[in-house]
């Protein structure tokens, strides 16, 4: 498998997918309920899934995709499995909020080779091929930077959209954060956060039961910027489409940050 050439699809897919999302967002939406949670699905989540979904098919059309909206499409069954989120920040978009990214990975056995995440308010794209490194659009390499921070980390938050409103677990780890950081996001597209972590813009995301198609491609690009993930506890995380809800609420943040937010939500 050439994951070069799976990246290159997968960022000229994306770039594509948002340049229509960029120009669609100026228009009306057509913003429908999604599930029974407050979620919503747009025209435009479609409209960037089925232009996302046909180029990647095209390029492999032995590969299975599982999107966002329609679920698993392809041949299913093999080692290599793409995940793509059309719109991660579909609700920032119905409300007129510009913070919105196109995610895509490409796993095998489950696990992200490759991750691309392109925000097109920004013209920016960020890509990583496991243990090659991440790098932006120009091909300079990302390197998260460790900067103390005096006042408290400013993090990011992120949950599954399945997590009840009065989940006691989600009141405690919120509350002990608000309290001992300087800002606590909940910016309604955590494949953003990834990329804002990468870059060193924030010091770190909590998630708790995240949904799968936030994770692989923003982690793997946060992971290859240099940045760690455990679970809650401390213990080892994997990155990985399997597993359920409940393997999917980590802490993520630079090497030296890391020990103080595990102390914290300890």
């Amino acid at each position: 498998m050439d994951l070069d050439h799976a990246r290159a699809v997968a960022v000229e897919a994306a770039e594509a997918a948002g340049a229509l999302l960029l120009e669609g967002a100026r228009g009306a939406l057509g913003v429908r309920p999604k599930g029974g949670s407050g979620d919503v699905v747009t025209d435009l989540d479609l409209a960037s899934e089925k232009l996302l979904v046909e180029r990647i098919l095209t390029a492999y059309p032995s590969h299975a995709v599982i999107a966002e909206e329609s679920g698993l499409l392809g041949a299913s069954g093999g080692e290599w499995t793409w995940l793509v989120d059309p719109l991660d920040g579909t609700n920032n978009v119905a409300i007129g909020l510009p913070a919105y990214v196109v995610g895509v990975a490409l796993c095998h056995a489950g696990r992200p080779m490759v991750g691309v995440v392109h925000d097109p308010v920004t013209a920016q794209t960020w890509s990583a091929i496991r243990g090659c490194g991440a790098v932006t659009a120009s091909g300079a390499r990302l390197a998260a930077p460790y900067r103390p921070a005096p006042h408290g980390p400013l993090l990011a938050w992120t949950q599954g959209y399945a997590v009840a409103r009065d989940d006691a677990t989600v009141r405690a780890l919120k509350g002990t954060l608000e309290l001992a950081a300087r800002r606590v996001l909940q910016l309604w597209a955590p494949l953003l956060s990834w990329a804002m972590l990468a870059r060193g813009d924030i010091d770190g995301i909590v998630g708790y039961r995240a949904e799968s198609v936030d994770l692989p491609a923003g982690a793997l690009i946060a992971q290859e910027a240099g940045i760690e993930i455990r679970a809650l506890d401390g213990g080892a995380f994997e990155e990985s489409i399997d597993g359920t809800a409940e393997d999917r609420s980590f802490v993520a943040a630079h090497p030296r940050a890391l020990p103080h937010l595990l102390d914290l939500l300890r």
